[in-house]
């Protein structure tokens, strides 16, 4: 098949991609780069240089692609900086998002994909939420992400395409940007690879569902062929970021010599999904424990550190 990934040059969407070409897929990667690596599109895939934002850009790009499907992962993530710059955030999660829905649509695709989230659309979740548990978001990020979840209905009805919709809990992983509003494993990770304590906003007994990015890669292959709908991608299981912290201190086998600030506007305490739908119609389930895939994440930071120092 012919597939469109945006944002294929980026953390989750640039691990897509490689699945996809290994899986015999024709693959056109849309980044704009501004943090997508060029280095991470596999040598099998097509890289266009395009900003979602830019339709008649995005259009011309996917009217050459003429996309079966279109995997939808361009996004901007921090949630703190959709606090300070709502506008940015939605101009890309929103505009962005519905540009690409319509450029696929137009030029030849039966299936959307788009990449959403469950860690912050259904607010606090002491207990696992699920597809049906009340949206309420409390980040501007959240709110563009369910906005775009509305208009990828709209664009499915009017067009009469499939629309499926992956809500994410935490993804960590390999290839993921080491600044505090991408991830908090890489910030920590990179705090310690450097001499610098791990930061923890708040009092680090705020909880979250961390799963592993070969996780999430699954779930969008499986997404290819399952019936449309929306899913949970998460494990069901709650650590605490101070915790986390913690573990990622005794792997570097640093003292777990913590810095706490105070909480951040817009970060909710609990969240948790439940993957319930997912296990059952899309036939998925979380392989990696945190143990493991932490393990493999921090190494690859090392590594990265280590490369650095070379160069």
């Amino acid at each position: 098949m012919n597939v469109i990934v945006t944002g294929g040059a980026g953390f989750i969407g640039s691990h897509v991609v490689d699945a996809l070409v290994e899986q015999g897929h024709r693959v056109t990667v849309v980044d704009d780069l501004s943090t997508g690596i060029r280095g991470n599109v596999h040598s099998g895939a097509t890289l266009e240089q395009v900003d979602v934002r830019d339709s008649g850009a995005l259009n011309d790009v996917t009217r050459r692609a003429h996309p079966d499907i279109v995997i939808a992962l361009a996004a901007s993530v921090d949630v703190n900086e959709s606090v300070n710059d709502p506008m940015l955030d939605a101009s890309t999660n929103v505009m962005g998002s519905l540009n690409t829905f319509l450029a696929g649509v137009r030029n030849g695709a039966r299936h959307l994909i788009f990449s959403s989230t469950g860690g912050a659309l259904y607010g606090e979740s002491p207990d696992p939420a699920t597809e049906e548990t009340p949206v309420q978001p409390l980040s501007p990020y959240a709110v563009s992400k369910y906005a775009a979840e509305l208009y990828l209905g709209w664009v499915c009805r009017q067009y009469g395409v499939a629309g499926t919709i992956l809500r994410y809990a935490n993804v960590y992983g390999p290839r993921q940007n080491g600044s505090a509003g991408a991830g908090v494993v890489g910030a920590f990770a990179r705090a310690l690879l450097h001499g610098r304590r791990p930061i923890i906003y708040g009092d680090g007994l705020q909880t979250r569902d961390f799963v592993y990015v070969d996780d999430v890669v699954r779930a969008n292959l499986l997404a290819l062929k399952a019936p449309p709908g929306t899913y949970n991608i998460g494990t069901g299981v709650k650590t605490s970021i101070l915790e986390l912290a913690r573990l990622c201190c005794l792997t570097y086998e640093r003292d777990a010599d913590i810095e706490m600030r105070p909480g951040r506007s817009g970060e909710i305490r609990d969240s948790v999904l439940d993957a319930g739908r997912a296990v059952r119609l899309l036939g998925w389930q979380p392989r990696w424990r945190l143990c493991d895939g932490l393990g493999l994440t921090l190494e690859w930071y090392r590594e990265m550190a280590e490369g650095e120092n070379r160069a």
